[in-house]
């Protein structure tokens, strides 16, 4: 199995920056996509920023041009920079990972417990 473990969330003042951290461990053979997703109260999940197996990322254009996806594929960690916040960001930011674990022969999406993202006006 994978496991995922996020950091980096908190409380900060709009225009301020946060940056998130996840790490995958267990049984990992491989990892295509990683991502993170957020779910603000009331609200459906929704995609944040995903990075693929060939370094393609995506953003929602609600980000676009403030935050950054950034995948290390040694350490199996991905992290998201997120600059100039706004009170409509405050979410609770999930951790994605589709990975292949040993011994398995397809790949599955793994998610993190999720971490508070507060954005003061």
């Amino acid at each position: 199995q994978v496991q995922l473990v996020e950091s980096g969330g908190g409380l900060v003042q709009a225009g301020g920056s946060l940056r998130l951290s996840c790490a995958a461990s267990g049984n990992i053979f491989r990892i295509n996509a990683m991502a993170w997703y957020r779910q603000a109260p009331g609200n459906q999940r929704e995609l944040v920023a995903i990075n693929t197996s060939t370094g393609t990322t995506n953003y929602a254009d609600s980000v676009k041009g403030r935050f950054t996806i950034s995948r290390d594929n040694v350490k199996n960690t991905v992290s998201l920079q997120m600059n100039s916040l706004k009170p409509e960001d405050t979410a609770v930011y999930y951790c994605y990972v589709r990975a292949q674990a040993m011994g398995a022969l397809t790949f599955s999406s793994y998610w993190g417990l999720g971490i508070l993202v507060t954005v003061s006006s």
